[in-house]
């Protein structure tokens, strides 16, 4: 499976569907053709994996069981090899503990077959909006992981801390720092950090654990 590659047109979308049944691949095909997606077709996880991914708005319409990896475990793979494209899992069988492990995985939907095209659709469509979302994200998310890793162990700690509401008095006291050592702490991580205010900072801490870049 390797990463986006090939055409980069903002007006396309795909929708990868990896279903070992034959007839529902083909059904899902013609439902997104005919509304302008389109779609590459899978009978395998390792067909998909084989497969160049494009780099455009995309989601992976995932069967719960598939042959030799259930969907569930396919999606924990896809997030570690660092693919972020939004899933719908599909199954035949309605399970809440799967569909919630699903959704707690950060998949979009999880439909029951036989599902109307109209749920299919909808949630296709909003796991293309989330996908796009991200991509025009990317370059920023990108820019302020890069900068966080220049930053030292001890100004990352700092960092946390002043973003937590903490007075340099309180983050001395808790580092076993001067108070003047902080401040200085405090005036690299703005620099490196590039921004003016506290509320700028704050802002960037929290997308960084949005992306898991700070624990």
């Amino acid at each position: 499976m390797k990463h986006d590659s090939g055409n980069s047109s903002s007006d396309t979308s795909v929708v990868y569907v990896i279903d070992d049944d034959a007839s529902l691949r083909d059904a899902l095909s013609t439902l997104f053709r005919s509304v302008g997606l389109e779609v590459e077709l899978f009978a395998s996880a390792a067909e998909f994996q084989g497969s160049q991914l494009r780099k455009v708005p995309s989601c992976i319409v995932l069967d719960i069981r598939l042959p030799g990896i259930s969907g569930l475990d396919f999606q924990g793979q896809l997030g570690k090899s660092g693919i972020n494209i939004p899933v719908i899992f599909v199954t035949g069988h309605a399970d809440i503990p799967m569909s919630v492990r699903a959704m707690k995985a950060g998949a979009v939907d999880f439909l029951t077959k036989p599902f109307r095209d109209q749920d299919m659709l909808e949630a296709v469509f909003a796991a293309l909006a989330r996908d796009r979302e991200r991509r025009e994200e990317e370059p920023y998310n990108d820019a302020i992981s890069a900068l966080y890793q220049t930053l030292t162990s001890r100004e990352k700690e700092v960092m946390s801390l002043v973003t937590k509401g903490l007075m340099n008095k309180q983050i001395a006291g808790e580092l076993g720092l001067s108070e003047i050592t902080v401040k200085i702490h405090r005036g690299h991580v703005m620099r490196k950090m590039t921004v003016h205010t506290l509320a700028d900072l704050v802002r960037v801490a929290e997308r960084l654990q949005e992306l898991g870049s700070v624990r």
